[in-house]
């Protein structure tokens, strides 16, 4: 694999997202103001996209693959079973189905290939891209996010808006390499739900302040 800075700042932001939130259900023993929807369809996107994980060659993603099942594995046994009592359903009440649908829809109408592994991952890409909502409906029921649960937030944002560059940068690079409208589509997509996020935690966070909404 060709070394490609936004990738693996993507992946890296990925990573810190994925660690950022463990620290914080396991330091503070609670996953209050975190949605359990939302990880269960981050559970579901990494095992339809890699479905290949066996046929995997490089190193580096077979890595990175192992990782980002088994720790989204570990999140929603800390969330279903070990701090269960600290997850309030009542606040996460978003409609996952339409999302799911929403992705499933998509990834039959326009797949790569007509292949069971390039419509799962396919669909992958479509559901990742909204899979943030039952989130971003939590935060907004609530009002307001601890820091840790922002930064969490901030960094699984960058992560999918960085996958932008990398399509763009594989495309001009490598010229057998055909741009991945899908990719790019839903990366964009992801990016547009964040944009609010992103406004706030800049004006917010970063300046010290707490994370709140605007009434």
């Amino acid at each position: 694999m060709a070394f490609n800075l936004f990738r693996v700042l993507g992946d890296m932001s990925h990573l810190a997202s994925i660690f950022i939130l463990l620290h914080k259900i396991v330091q503070l023993k609670s996953c209050s103001g975190i949605s359990y929807k939302s990880q269960a369809l981050y559970l579901i996107v990494y095992i339809t996209r890699y479905l290949d994980i066996f046929q995997t060659r490089s190193l580096y993603n077979l890595i990175f693959k192992i990782l980002f099942i088994s720790s989204q594995c570990y999140t929603i046994y800390l969330m279903a079973k070990a701090y269960k009592p600290t997850n309030d359903p009542n606040l996460d009440t978003f409609r996952v189905e339409y999302l799911l649908g929403f992705a499933a829809v998509l990834a039959i109408l326009f797949p790569v290939k007509y292949t069971f592994l390039e419509v799962m991952w396919a669909f992958s890409i479509w559901l990742e891209s909204v899979a943030i909502l039952p989130q971003l409906f939590m935060l907004q029921r609530t009002g307001e996010a601890e820091a840790i649960t922002a930064h969490y937030l901030f960094a699984l944002g960058i992560y999918r808006a960085l996958y932008i560059p990398n399509w763009i940068y594989r495309y001009a690079t490598e010229g057998s390499q055909k741009l991945d409208t899908i990719a790019v589509v839903a990366g964009i997509l992801q990016t547009v739900l964040y944009s609010d996020f992103f406004w706030i935690y800049y004006t917010k966070v970063m300046k010290g302040q707490k994370f709140k909404l605007p009434v």
